[in-house]
């Protein structure tokens, strides 16, 4: 049987450039109008039986090629379970052997959390009791941007995540946090709910999510540079979403995101905003020692440089909602490879870890909520 692949799916990218034999050679496609490429996801058919080796010709010249050493493809044959394979990073190519014992296999950069995922998601929350839905606006692919709202305190906390879209991580996140925030029998978050009102927008980038792009929208634009002045021309989806924390007001805020290169998850904060001060700057580190106590799956010791004194970049989520209402805001990192201080050698990083650290992060904020 012959060889197929096929990336004409949701969240699908890959570019076939030859097949001879048990070897494909492959291209990732980049983001429209724009350089950025990273993500790959892409079903094989005609490999039961089989040693296949798979070779991206491309990667060297992707966003972020020092991502590439120490990462493992994930590789899935029922798109439920996704496990690492064995790869190899050298002279720009990346990697990797796969003996097929089914008929059809699925390779990703990540786990995917498709835009299918997605409405699926957000149909099941919004019909929970106690959970308001709102379609904050359109993306320029007139997707919605949806925002579940769930509790009835007076701190506004906002939690949002894939601006950049290849990092499906983010979801699988935002998963287990909406799962948490909706369980009425858990004691935990109900008691954050009567303190607290949950903005969640689960995924603030559905146009790239669906082209299968790494990082920017339908227009080639970085949503993670707009926020200091988003238009309805290039950024509409950042611009709903900032126009809808205007009207609440933002007390606690995650921005949540993926790491290529760094094998731990860790916090970026807010440090060089023009209005920093050290008490504001103590709640954020507060948080990240906190968490890192409460859960081996996070740590403080690896992570982004701070920016200096008032030279923080404004048009970054976190540092503008630090500046813009005071909040003790964050970027949740977490990786494409493993979480290098507490492995798994089957799954590394996995939709499992990620919504358990959703489940991690809630109940650290319940613990700090009235310090807000």
């Amino acid at each position: 049987m012959s060889i197929t692949i096929n990336a004409a799916f949701d969240s699908g990218n890959i570019d076939v450039v030859a097949i001879e034999g048990d070897r494909i050679d492959l291209r990732i496609r980049h983001d429209k109008d724009s350089e950025f490429f990273q993500w790959f996801y892409f079903r094989v058919s005609g490999a039961e039986g089989r040693t296949l080796t798979f070779r991206i010709l491309n990667a060297g010249e992707s966003a972020y090629p020092d991502g590439w050493p120490g990462y493992k493809t994930r590789v899935s044959t029922d798109r439920l379970a996704w496990r690492m394979a064995d790869t190899h990073y050298a002279d720009g190519v990346l990697e990797w052997t796969w003996s097929g014992d089914s008929q059809l296999a699925w390779f990703a950069y990540f786990a995917p959390y498709t835009m299918e995922q997605h409405e699926a998601l957000v149909a099941r929350t919004a019909a929970l009791p106690g959970v308001t839905h709102r379609e904050l606006g359109q993306s320029l692919d007139r997707q919605a941007i949806d925002c579940l709202t769930i509790g009835s305190g007076p701190k506004p906390v906002w939690l949002y995540a894939r601006q950049h879209p290849g990092e499906s991580m983010c979801e699988w996140w935002m998963e287990g946090a909406l799962e948490r925030l909706t369980d009425t029998n858990d004691a935990v978050t109900q008691a954050l709910l009567a303190k607290a009102t949950f903005h969640v927008v689960p995924n603030m980038n559905p146009d790239g999510t669906r082209r299968g792009h790494l990082r920017t929208n339908s227009a080639g634009v970085n949503l993670n540079r707009e926020w200091h002045e988003p238009s309805a021309e290039r950024s509409p989806e950042v611009l709903c979403v900032r126009d809808a924390m205007d009207e609440t007001g933002v007390a606690f805020a995650i921005d949540v995101h993926g790491d290529e290169a760094i094998p731990a998850n860790f916090f970026a904060g807010f440090e060089g905003i023009p209005n920093w001060t050290d008490a504001h700057g103590a709640k954020f580190y507060d948080f990240a020692r906190r968490l890192a106590a409460h859960t081996p799956d996070f740590q403080t010791e690896r992570g982004y440089g701070k920016s200096a004194p008032g030279k923080a970049n404004l048009t970054m989520s976190t540092n503008q909602l630090a500046q813009r209402f005071g909040a003790v805001s964050m970027t949740l990192e977490m990786p494409f490879k493993d979480h290098d201080p507490n492995p798994d050698a089957e799954f590394g990083w996995s939709p499992a870890r990620s919504k358990q650290l959703a489940h991690s992060c809630l109940e650290v904020l319940a613990d700090v909520i009235d310090t807000l």
